[in-house]
């Protein structure tokens, strides 16, 4: 029997571009190992690993992680995952972090989420949340029952500093500057596959039907059993 080779994966999109709910189908549909930058910052900061603390300090200072400290975290955590196939979110960010990964591992595909920022713009300053309990709303998608207050609870909802109209630029902005050469790199390489659109379950079917070239859908296989 022969086994076929391993998929590696990269996905990359602006904060907003809806990469998260991507990476979740392609999770659900093919089964691979999901490992998101963000998560395990978060995790190891909680942990108060030497890693996490180390990060939590430049955070803390509103500056960049530097390339070799996310380096080093995310390198450590794919060594577990060798045997599987991987979709890799939020690494790398810089061209630097993307030479030492391919020192360490082949990448076969980056899946990128083109979408336009005055799409994603729309999109972020519409989200509210309900702070205690983490509940996402969306103005435009799935607005609360009564404007600014949470279905449930009944309690106002906060707007992130993060989700504000000029926070917003200002992130993508960044994104921008700081990602560009990235997807150069990768274009150079051959490996860049760009999906454009404006809405995710759009843009969703074609990712689904680039990544059934090289992956069978393990969904299918317990259809019968809804999840």
């Amino acid at each position: 029997m022969v086994v076929p080779p391993l998929l590696r994966v990269v996905i990359m999109g602006p904060p907003g571009s809806g990469k998260g709910t991507v990476s979740s189908r392609i999770i659900k549909h093919f089964g691979m190992k999901h490992l998101s930058s963000g998560d395990l910052l978060r995790d190891n900061m909680q942990k108060k690993t030497e890693v996490g603390i180390l990060a939590k300090s430049y955070i803390d200072q509103g500056r960049l992680i530097p390339d070799d400290i996310m380096t080093r975290l995310m390198l450590n955590e794919l060594k577990g995952l060798d045997r599987y196939n991987w979709l890799l979110d939020g690494f790398p960010r810089t061209v630097a972090q993307a030479e030492a990964l391919d020192k360490e591992c082949q990448i076969d595909t980056v899946i990128d989420l083109d979408v336009p920022f005055e799409t994603i713009k729309c999109r972020l300053t519409a989200r509210w949340i309900h702070p205690a309990s983490g509940r996402v709303y969306n103005l435009e998608f799935s607005p609360p029952k009564v404007q600014g207050i949470d279905d449930i609870t009944g309690e106002p909802l906060v707007q992130r500093d993060d989700d504000k109209p000029e926070t917003v630029t200002k992130r993508l902005q960044a994104y921008d500057a700081q990602t560009k050469p990235v997807l150069e790199y990768y274009r150079e390489k051959g490996l860049l596959k760009s999906f454009s659109g404006t809405e995710t379950n759009k843009i969703w079917p074609h990712i689904y039907a680039f990544l059934q070239t090289k992956l069978p859908d393990v969904s299918q296989k317990d259809a019968a059993t809804p999840r």
